[in-house]
């Protein structure tokens, strides 16, 4: 299997994979609502559930991967896979240790923890109690996670991504199941969905052992408990950790300015963003998680050609899904948030606020999944400082443009401040890229890009005159919208599918291609 057709296969295993994780999450939200609602119980379990969810986005989603797969990846190449797993095992007994002192730190400090971010608890006793006990309860929920997203590196770089990708859909079944299995037989049925979180990160570590076994990979084998390659890994770990923690300023800086602005603007931005990250998620980080270990073992090999070739087809390969997904969000933005938010209290013009501020979200969404791309090469390489320093510029300036466009854009000026700061960021990665690479075949990936966009731009014409009349005024009932929009976007794909091959788009081709394999060989097994 070549190297694009096999990031193209574990780009689709992924983003399936995360489709489902999205699907049970918001099942999850829902059952969560319907046992809870809005009182002591889920105020004290989102507080609680907070913290280590803190940590499991700053140290496991991305650094600790980040840090690992191009070492691993190395050690591989140049000393052999027995060297590899050996370092690999010593990686696993040294986190396995400081997490779990982390875990003992954590719950010890419970009481100060939810004191400093949840001070107002502390005018009711109940509430605060509640919230450290279960704080308590889910801090080694910290040890799970980190050592599947270990599990998980490992795998993806022996070219397995399914196991590591499904892992949160069992963390979601596990929290669904506590609810209707554990809770109802408890005094504090938020406890029950604290036991159903450590459950869940259980049966996620559960489901790589198998496969890391079926490759070989063996736990109890010898291995030291410290392996020079780890000081490696910490270098690595120490920036992109650091990288983490700009995304969550930046997240922070908005909320502050969008403070400053009417009744209901920090709101309109919360679902907004929740909308992008559903493609953003599916899409651009499924395509980050698969080409990571590609570049890295091509990097190992300096073989930079090779990288080129690798970064282009996954660069155009984002933008080829995301460009017609920014398109569609553009379009039909208020019959989507109507669609999944117009209720109660969320009204017409909270729904029609909620679309503006999606409108310029979704402008960004090329950048913000180009991003990734371009983030997985500089890890690759084993660099994790220069995107750190680049991503404090775009810092700044999401802080300026969010303080000049909010005057007179109000929030929709700080969502196209966000949109614009990230593509102020791709522009300065890539930059620094060709300083480390050399010049990128930028004519082939415009000329790819162009064709996308011609194909999107039809395709959002098609989309906007079918929603006209399956959908007039962008409102209705559920169900006339559900239909409408099912409608609308299937039209979308036809339309966009049809203009990409005779435009000769070869990302549709690489896709059709796969999918003419899996029927041979589904075929060949029936």
């Amino acid at each position: 299997m070549s190297e694009n057709a096999r990031l193209t296969k574990a780009a689709g295993i992924v983003g399936f994979a995360t489709l489902l994780s999205r699907i049970f999450g918001f099942v999850r939200d829902v059952v969560i609502a319907w046992h809870f609602g809005a009182g002591l119980g889920s105020d004290a379990f989102f507080v609680a559930f907070r913290i280590p969810n803190l940590l499991r986005r700053l140290f496991a989603e991305g650094s600790l991967s980040i840090a690992f797969v191009p070492v691993f990846t190395e050690y591989i190449k140049e000393w052999g896979t027995e060297e590899a797993f050996r370092f690999a095992r010593s990686a696993i007994r040294l986190l396995s240790v400081l997490l779990a002192f982390t875990a003992v730190a954590g719950i010890l400090l419970s009481p100060i923890i939810v004191r400093v971010i949840a001070p107002g608890f502390a005018e009711f006793p109940d509430k605060l109690n509640l919230t450290i006990t279960l704080t308590r309860l889910m801090f080694p929920y910290v040890i799970l996670i980190c050592l599947v997203a270990l599990c998980g590196g490992i795998l993806n770089v022996l070219g397995h991504f399914s196991a590591p990708a499904l892992a949160p859909v069992f963390l979601n079944i596990a929290m669904i199941g506590s609810l209707f299995l554990i809770s109802p037989r408890l005094t504090q049925p938020a406890m029950g969905l604290a036991m159903g979180v450590l459950l869940g990160g259980m049966l996620q570590l559960a489901l790589q052992i198998p496969f890391l076994i079926q490759n070989r990979f063996l736990f109890w084998k010898k291995a030291d408990f410290y392996h020079p390659g780890l000081k490696r890994v910490g270098a690595l770990m120490l920036p992109a950790v650091f990288g983490a923690a700009v995304y969550q300023i930046n997240i922070l800086v908005g909320t502050l300015l969008a403070s400053l602005l009417p009744e209901g603007s920090v709101s309109y931005l919360y679902y907004a963003d929740r909308l992008v990250q559903f493609p953003l998620g599916i899409f651009a980080v499924a395509a980050a998680t698969a080409v990571l270990p590609s570049l890295s073992r091509q990097a190992a090999e300096k073989d930079f050609h090779a990288m080129k070739g690798t970064f282009a087809y996954a660069f155009n390969f984002v933008l080829f899904i995301t460009i017609p997904a920014m398109v569609g969000l553009i379009v039909l933005r208020e019959p989507i948030v109507a669609l999944l938010f117009k209720r109660g209290a969320f009204d017409h013009e909270t729904t029609r606020m909620t679309a503006d501020a999606l409108l310029y979200y979704g402008v960004g969404l090329w950048a913000f999944s180009a991003v990734r791309i371009v983030l997985s090469t500089f890890y690759a390489l084993q660099d994790t400082v220069t995107p750190v320093k680049i991503a404090s510029v775009s810092i700044v300036a999401n802080i300026i443009f969010g303080i000049i466009l909010m005057q007179w854009m109000a929030h929709g000026g700080l969502a196209l401040a966000t949109s614009l700061a990230s593509m102020v960021n791709l522009v300065f990665l890539i930059r620094a890229l060709k300083g480390k690479m050399g010049t990128l075949d930028w004519r082939n990936i415009s000329a790819s890009a162009c064709k996308t966009l011609i194909s999107s731009v039809i395709m959002g014409v098609g989309v906007g005159f079918t929603g006209m009349h399956l959908i007039p005024g962008g409102q209705g009932s559920s169900v006339g919208l559900l239909f409408g929009l099912t409608g609308s976007i299937f039209s979308g794909l036809i339309l966009y599918g049809c203009c990409s091959r005779i435009l000769k788009s070869p990302e549709l081709e690489s896709i059709l291609g796969m999918i003419r394999k899996g029927v041979k060989r589904a075929k060949a097994w029936g």
